[in-house]
């Protein structure tokens, strides 16, 4: 089994309220489906009023990130399938019930996980 990142920034949501309203319905909807197949890892939604904080090899921690995630929001899901195809299945399905494309990423296999 191989894990998958499928994600979207938050900036991809530009909703009324009520889609946005609708979104959140089917999106939930479509977690619990995730969740009853069994394939569902994890997932959530960055925390845009919280800012990153650094932690340097050495442990010396800075309010600060790296300037290529500087705009990191929005939300993901990981999920937990056997093909590429099956995940492709899901991100089609969070991509409809979010209203918003998605960007799918495959985890690297980790031998000792």
């Amino acid at each position: 089994m191989t894990k998958y990142l499928v994600s979207f920034p938050g900036a991809a949501m530009d909703l009324t309220p009520e889609e946005f309203r609708l979104a959140g319905i089917e999106s939930r909807e479509v977690i619990r489906e995730a969740k009853a197949a069994g394939v569902y890892v994890f997932g959530g939604g960055i925390a845009e009023d919280v800012p990153s904080v650094m932690v340097s090899a050495d442990g010396t921690a800075t309010d600060d990130t790296y300037p290529q995630t500087a705009e990191f929001d929005g939300g993901f899901t990981v999920l937990e399938v056997a093909t590429r195809e099956e995940a492709l299945e899901w991100a089609r399905k969070i991509a409809a019930a979010c209203r918003c494309a998605q960007e799918l990423r495959e985890f690297m296999y980790d031998p000792e996980s």
